[in-house]
């Protein structure tokens, strides 16, 4: 990370808004344009969700920009996710939130981190 890196946590439902708000916020002030921070801003919050329905302790957003890309950390207390999950079927109920992540993020990696698990989101400044 440099000298530009920002953090929020977050713990229980209320604290969504308050993520999304940063997320959003945050990214476009590290030149990410709009319409990509609401992107990055859909995908930190359906990891968030996960972190607040399937864990406990909630978690960390990590946001910085390195090499013209937006770089996020979703850090929490829960197990290593699966990456490469292909969608749902349109009547399935549940299982959408990380297939979603996958789809609108440039990049899209997870590894432990402690005694939890990091994903990292990155998002090209500039559409490709």
């Amino acid at each position: 990370m440099n000298a530009r890196s920002f953090e929020t946590s977050y713990a229980e439902p209320g604290d969504l808004a308050k993520v999304r708000a940063f997320v959003r916020d945050r990214s476009t002030g590290l030149g990410l344009p709009e319409e990509r921070a609401e992107l990055l801003t859909l995908a930190v919050s359906e990891l968030a969700t996960n972190t607040l329905q399937h864990t406990a302790g909630g978690g960390v957003v990590r946001l910085w920009a390195s090499d013209g890309r937006v770089i996020c950390d979703v850090i929490d207390g829960g197990p290593i996710r699966t990456l490469g999950r292909t969608m749902p079927a349109a009547d399935a109920l549940r299982g959408r939130g990380l297939a979603i992540v996958e789809s609108i993020c440039d990049e899209v990696g997870v590894e432990t981190a402690g005694d939890g698990t990091r994903v990292r989101l990155e998002l090209n400044l500039k559409a490709s």
